[in-house]
């Protein structure tokens, strides 16, 4: 059933309705009072270029200044996480992107070694997440090492951060049905009803909205109908992030936190306070507050 015919059940209609029309103080948008939330980034990377424009003490006032008090960041090469962690270790929940040498997004499955290599980062390193990672191209070939991945994943009880349509998402289930997946983006240009879709396919997956706000924040006075039923419906599995891929988004941070804390705006405070950081300090086991800005 398509996503634009609301009411799937009687409570994913009365929720919505509830985000659409308001009846209760406990259901008012939270407002202005979005700015008194701290933030956790799901989705930031430091990656090489931006280690000189961007020294570690400049993130982390960055962050400081939208009230981020924490991220999960990912690097090419993971060099920069651990700096980054290393810098500011109350601040940062570091992840392993398998990128690094001559593995990038479009060929790192297919590098002599990238088990080995991973493996041993995550020996010497807490990264509580492997990725973010791309599956452009979905190959079987690749299964072998996948299953490896989600052994190390599963080993560690951490996180596979994945960037992909939603084919990938069930092929990585179908291997193991317990493995635990963030969907970058929320699948990024995947269509909104196939974002419900797979999201009530698999009652665990998680994922962060980065490059989405604007799709979620529909006319701005109010969520896009499509978004504000996933919002709704999924608000346990949800968090908000930034994707600093390239140093034109360390230049527009401000307005990225900006425009996320706009959409979380017209959310009831107690679904805004989930996605702005209350499901990533339950998903993390951080304690996550504004008395951490200005700390490392």
């Amino acid at each position: 059933m398509g996503i634009g015919h609301f009411g799937r059940t009687a409570v994913s209609a009365g929720l919505l309705a509830v985000l659409l029309v308001p009846s209760r103080a406990d259901d008012q948008p939270i407002g202005d009072a979005v700015h008194s939330l701290p933030l956790f980034d799901a989705h930031m990377h430091y990656k090489e270029p931006a280690w000189e424009q961007y020294p570690v003490e400049s993130v982390i006032e960055l962050m400081d200044r939208n009230g981020v008090a924490m991220a999960l960041v990912s690097s090419t090469p993971d060099e920069g996480t651990i700096m980054l962690w290393e810098h500011a270790p109350t601040r940062i929940v570091p992840e392993l992107r398998p990128y690094h040498g001559a593995a990038g997004s479009g060929n790192w499955t297919k590098m002599a070694g990238m088990d080995a290599y991973l493996e041993g980062r995550l020996n010497d390193y807490p990264h509580e997440g492997i990725g973010e990672f791309h599956i452009h191209r979905m190959d079987t070939a690749d299964e072998p090492l996948f299953r490896k991945i989600i052994g190390m994943a599963k080993a560690r009880d951490i996180y596979l951060h994945v960037h992909s349509g939603a084919d990938p998402v069930r092929w990585l289930y179908s291997l193991d049905s317990e493995v635990k997946i963030i969907w970058a983006h929320a699948g990024l240009s995947t269509p909104a009803a196939e974002v419900y879709d797979l999201m009530a396919e698999f009652p665990h997956l998680l994922a962060d909205t980065s490059l989405r706000e604007w799709d979620i924040a529909g006319s701005g006075d109010a969520l896009a109908p499509e978004w504000a039923e996933i919002v709704i419906a999924f608000q346990d599995r949800l968090m908000i992030g930034s994707d600093t891929w390239v140093n034109g988004q360390w230049d527009n941070y401000s307005e990225i936190m900006a425009s996320n804390r706009a959409w979380l705006a017209n959310l009831p405070r107690e679904v805004a306070e989930k996605i702005a950081y209350k499901n990533a300090e339950r998903l993390f086991g951080r304690e996550i507050t504004m008395d951490q800005i200005g700390k490392r």
